[in-house]
């Protein structure tokens, strides 16, 4: 096989999809399988949509989930003056034609083919005009476009390497635009010149061009040119089943990496919505996926994007994170949320690094070290509601707390054994279950009902703090009790 060349080429009209980055990915990943060249191509020459905010968004995406790409970015709209040559080649060997029809005209005909139930692609009137028609036309200073000539009867075919043998029928393609009127190229010319001058031997891109595919392939015919291989890759769904878009929630890579999901994560999770790996299994590194990658193993089943698998796998993935990483991460998740504190970086530095470690275990993603864990790295935190309601109804809570709270302040030393120990002397004393001592404590020490165990996190945060908390949580007992 001669080295594989694949790109990817996003269109910068909004942010990086995680369809796309899937597509990326797989792009990727079978380059790095066959030690080919993975290229970066960027679609901009839709100008009125198109902005250099969200090229710069793509590209800081794609670095993030570390799809390095060998060749680019190179940038459609550097390479006018090429699709427009690559047109007029088109048009002298008789493979184009130009087309004078006003998108005004163009659409009271498609209104009027619905009307009469029939197909509303163009109807090729422009097609057969004569020179002297031409030259009349363009001597109104008529603007006009460049329209493909469509070879009428038979059919174009190729061997999807997802879908297998496809055909389409030339009755059922228009003579599509090449140039608008504004002499900018259309996706159609755009794209076979590209992958052309840039030899890309692969096309791996979603099942959503595969009608595309016939005319692009009829494009590199009139051109004289070889085909590449095509394959196309089955579309992501959202839980209902409908195509997934904003309505089922966050869809561009940008906004996972805001919620706290890691880059290896994602990467994992896209990679198996539409591949699976040879051993099934599903926590798969990227290292893993290398060697494993095949066109072969993907499906032509549209892919269900589940967003509580990537919550667990996400967790998968942080309960293995490598400590000095895991702390960088949780550095800037509490510098962002204005909770690191400079004594983190030297006496606290200890208490820092354990809260991380004890949280890490339970952690969905890295926002939760900021919210659920706030308590760890901050004095300043509410208590949970619905974990006030359940665990602090009980009376005597503000005095077992406050009995708590003193014999704690005694505790020497303050070792996890020994501050269990003296919990649960309390309860049996007072002939309460210990569980209720430590159910309200945990409340009182962390403002949540679910959190690492109580023992650990008394540990960790220290007599003093502990003594205080609990004194804090009676307060807000007695504060709230009707009969104080």
């Amino acid at each position: 096989m001669d080295k594989i060349r694949v790109r990817f080429a996003p269109s910068p009209t909004g942010f990086l999809h995680v369809g796309g980055a899937r597509t990326a990915l797989f792009n990727w990943l079978f380059a790095r399988r066959h030690g080919g060249a993975f290229i970066l191509r960027i679609e901009d020459t839709d100008v009125d949509r198109s902005k250099p905010e969200l090229v710069t968004a793509i590209i800081e995406s794609l670095h993030w989930l570390g799809l390095n790409w060998d060749e680019g970015p190179f940038f459609q709209s550097d390479r006018l003056n090429r699709y427009r040559g690559v047109a007029r080649e088109l048009e002298v060997s008789g493979h184009a034609y130009p087309c004078f029809c006003t998108p005004e005209e163009l659409q009271a005909r498609r209104a009027q083919a619905e009307a009469d139930h029939r197909p509303g692609k163009y109807d090729g009137r422009c097609r057969g005009l004569s020179e002297d028609e031409l030259s009349g036309l363009r001597e109104q200073g008529r603007p006009s476009a460049l329209r493909f000539k469509v070879p009428q009867g038979g059919a174009t075919a190729f061997d999807d390497q997802v879908f297998g043998r496809i055909e389409l029928a030339h009755n059922e393609l228009e003579d599509f635009v090449l140039l608008r009127s504004d002499g900018n190229p259309t996706y159609h010319l755009g794209v076979v010149v590209d992958d052309l001058d840039m030899q890309v031997t692969h096309v791996v891109r979603g099942a959503d061009h595969l009608s595309n595919t016939p005319k692009q392939i009829l494009l590199y015919q009139a051109l004289g040119a070889a085909v590449p291989v095509f394959a196309h890759l089955p579309l992501i769904l959202g839980p209902d089943r409908q195509r997934l878009s904003k309505r089922h929630g966050a869809t561009a890579v940008g906004a996972y990496r805001e919620q706290g999901i890691l880059p290896e994560a994602l990467s994992n999770f896209l990679a198996l919505l539409g591949w699976t790996p040879p051993d099934q299994k599903e926590i798969v590194s990227v290292e893993e996926m290398i060697p494993a990658f095949a066109l072969e193993g993907v499906s032509k089943s549209n892919a269900v994007f589940d967003f509580e698998k990537l919550a667990w796998m996400n967790a998968e993935y942080l309960r293995q994170l490598p400590k000095a990483r895991l702390l960088l991460l949780v550095r800037e998740e509490l510098e962002a949320a204005s909770l690191w504190q400079p004594a983190f970086e030297a006496e606290d530095r200890d208490r820092f690094e354990r809260s991380v470690q004890l949280l890490q275990a339970r952690a969905r993603n890295l926002k939760d070290f900021a919210e659920t864990g706030r308590a760890f790295f901050s004095d300043d935190f509410s208590y949970e509601p619905g974990a006030v309601q359940k665990f602090w109804k009980d009376s005597a809570l503000p005095s077992l707390l406050a009995e708590l709270a003193s014999r704690l302040s005694q505790t020497e030393p303050f070792t996890s054994a020994n501050t269990e120990k003296c919990l649960r002397d309390l309860a049996e004393e007072k002939q309460v279950k210990a569980g209720l001592l430590i159910n309200a404590s945990r409340v009182a020490l962390t403002g949540q009902g679910v959190a690492p165990s109580l023992f650990d996190v008394i540990d960790v945060l220290g007599k003093e703090r502990v003594v205080s908390r609990l004194q804090r949580a009676v307060e807000y007992l007695n504060a709230a009790s009707p009969h104080t």
